[in-house]
Parts: C-alpha cells; structure tokens; sequence
C-alpha cells in the first residue's frame, strides 16, 4: 500500500516538471481585450473635456465667472493693527466692596426681603436695629442741652454783675469752666446721634425713639446677606456685602515675552465665551510691576469703556491688545484660503481670450486680520500678468473640489 502511494506520487511530480504547452487566446478574451482598449480611449477624450486640469488649477466659462460675482484685483495697502492674545477676568478693585455693618449693637427688625444678586441704590433701608440705649442717648442730650442752657444764662448774670462791681470774679470763673464742659459734652452726644442716624435737631421729650435706620451706604449688588428679623449684631457683625460695579475692570496676565510691547493706553477688544460673540473695549490702565513665576506672565489692568457685559466676579475673557498701526498689503479676508496649515490665494490671468477663465493657486503667508483685510505675504512672487481673485475665492474652490472629486470617480 505505502509502494504504491510512493509511485503514485513520484509518476505527478515527473508530469509537473514536463514543458508547458502554450495556450491559444480564446475569442472572448480577444474581445474583452478590444472593448476595454475602446474604454480606455472613451476616457482619454471624455478627460479632454474636462475643466480641471493635472497641476491642480481649475477652468470656469465666461459665464460662470459673470454669475458667481468673482473679481480680480490686486494687494491694498492698509494700516492694520497687530495685537497680542491674552486672557483673564473680570475683576474689581478693593475698594469696590462695601461691607454693611451696624453702627451699635441691638436687634434687627423689618428687613426688606433682599436676595444675593439684588441691587440696591444709595440711601436704600435695608432694615432697623432696635436698642433702648438708644433713648438713653437722646435724654442725657436733652439733659445736658438743658442744663447748658441754665449755665450760659448763670454766666451771663454773674458777669453783668462783675462788670458792675457787684459780682465775684471767681463765681464768673467757675462758671466759664462748667459752660466749656457742658459745651463739649453736649458736642461729643451730638455727633455720636449723628454717627447712629438720629438728628439732634428733631430731638424733643416727646419722641424719642429707640429704633435706628439701616441704610445702604453706596449702590451695588447684592453678594452676601446675613440680615434677617430678629437677629442680635454687634457694630463688628457684618450683614451684607455690595459691589459697586462702576469700577469693573479687565485683569489680564500677558506672556513675559509680549510685556514690553504693552503700553498704558493702548486698545483693548475682548470677549465672554459665555456670552457668545459679541465684543466689547477696554484701554490698558495699569501694567503690573510683580512677575509670576508659576505661569510666566505679568498681570496688566484695563479699564472698560463703552457697553459692559453682565457682571459676574471672576468670569473668563479672552482679550487682545492691540498695538500701533503699520501699513501692510492686505487681501479681503474671504480672499485668503486654508487648507490644513497652508494658505492660498487664487490668481487668474489679468486678459483672457475665448470664453474660458483659467484659476491657479497661490501660496501665501497670512498675518494679522483687521476691518475685513488681512495682511499677505508672497511666499513666490506673483507671475506676469495674473492678478488675484478678491471676491468670490470660495466659489472657485469649491469647483476645485468638485473638478477633483469627479476626477476620482
């Protein structure tokens, strides 16, 4: 059995090794042959006619180019501002926190029915400390008016008597001194009313009041409250926290390597991504004189001006400062396409003949962006007689792409 399968197998390898007879073309394979050849010149002339050409340029008639608004011009020359990026927040001064605190220890009543967020105006109540002290106050200033009033008049007396001869110079002596006493302590009473609110003027035995008015000192918001009715505080309580907006700034930390091109005064744009889009204006007020190490930055003040955005403490902003003006050739910003990390401008020739508009690329380096231009640079120089497309660049490129994407099809 294992002989046979040896001969077997040794008589297959012998035919395998045999010369190879060559085989005769079928009539099917010739005429696949010929349609395909008929295939391949149906596509060489169907390429032929064909808008977009092997080096990447595109081709539009006359009309087209009429109908997509596309015009040719040439670089502008523009004073354009270059400016540095920067981020911060929205920030206040010290002194734009007022803190509320009572003037004297007692009880509060009456409390409006304040929330954090809310704003108060100058002079607004928001609510009455309670202290019988305080009726102690008016009647020892009613005490003390009254017995001064006796003493000036005892003064007066005496001293018409002296200059009569018939008074005694040390009575009139005394009395000076107690008239000087009352008069400074009736004056410390006074202000210390004044100081709780209570006008001396409208002081009378009949309405003494042993309430006081807690008022608003300044106009601001609201961002902490403790003031409720019934609470006890001491002049150290503090029982709410306003902001006064007026002195919102832009606190912003500029790159080491870009502080000594930021000058007082210069022009700030900003915007709130939180907010959207929109932008707003600040001017450089104050640079910062402390480097930080952590971050490798130096904190710049700025004023704003114009439209504020809505306040909210330590909200995030993107900046730029811009610096002085230059004169730069510029395009329109739509005239300057991307493409990954390159930029291009499309160029066609300034005279053309026949009804068709040859496009090309042109590589470019982009600057700084302004007012609708941006500023370009040649990478290559411009050839002879071409100018660039400065209105409709995006109509071009998409029959470049649409030129392209057939020509994998």
């Amino acid at each position: 059995m294992q002989i046979g399968y040896l001969s077997l197998l040794f008589a297959l390898v012998l035919c395998s090794c045999g010369p190879a007879q060559p085989e005769a073309p079928s009539h099917e394979s010739s005429h696949a042959e010929g349609a395909a050849g008929d295939h391949h010149d149906d596509h060489d002339e169907h390429h032929g006619d064909e808008h977009h050409d092997e080096e990447g340029g595109v081709h539009l008639t006359a009309a087209q180019v009429e109908n997509m608004d596309i015009k040719l011009g040439d670089f502008s020359q523009l004073k354009l501002n270059d400016y540095l990026s920067a981020t911060g927040v929205l920030g206040l001064p010290p002194n734009a926190y007022i803190a509320v605190n009572a003037r004297a220890n007692g009880f509060v009543h009456n409390v409006p029915n304040y929330v954090e967020g809310d704003f108060v105006r100058k002079g607004a109540v928001l609510g009455y400390l309670e202290n019988p002290e305080f009726i102690d106050h008016q009647q020892r200033f009613l005490e003390v008016s009254a017995e001064l009033a006796y003493l000036r008049q005892e003064l007066e007396r005496q001293e018409t008597l002296l200059a009569a001869d018939a008074g005694i110079l040390k009575s009139v002596q005394r009395l000076r001194s107690e008239v000087a006493g009352k008069t400074a302590t009736l004056a410390g009473i006074s202000q210390r009313l004044e100081y709780l609110g209570i006008r001396t003027a409208d002081i009378t035995p009949e309405n003494l009041t042993d309430r006081i008015t807690l008022f608003a000192p300044r106009s601001g918001y609201i961002t902490t409250i403790s003031l409720h009715d019934g609470l006890y505080v001491e002049p150290s309580t503090e029982l709410i926290e306003l902001i006064d907006e007026d002195h919102l700034h832009l606190e912003l930390e500029v790159f080491e390597r870009d502080i000594a091109r930021v000058e007082k005064g210069q022009r700030v744009t900003y915007r709130i991504p939180a907010l959207g889009t929109q932008t707003f204006a600040a001017e450089i007020h104050v640079i910062g004189k402390e480097f930080n190490t952590e971050n490798k930055t130096v904190r710049v003040h700025a004023h704003l001006q114009g439209e504020q955005p809505p306040f909210v403490e330590g909200r995030f902003a993107e900046a730029r400062i811009w610096l002085d003006d230059q004169t730069v050739s510029a395009l329109p910003e739509a005239a300057v396409l991307y493409e990954g990390e390159m930029a291009y401008v499309y160029i066609s020739p300034a005279d053309t003949t026949g009804d068709e508009v040859g496009f090309e690329r042109l590589t470019v380096n982009p600057g700084i962006t302004d007012n609708g231009f941006t500023a370009v640079r040649l990478i290559d120089p411009l050839p002879p007689g071409m100018r660039i497309v400065t209105e409709g660049a995006y109509y071009v490129n998409a029959q470049e792409q649409a030129g392209a994407l057939e020509h994998k099809h």
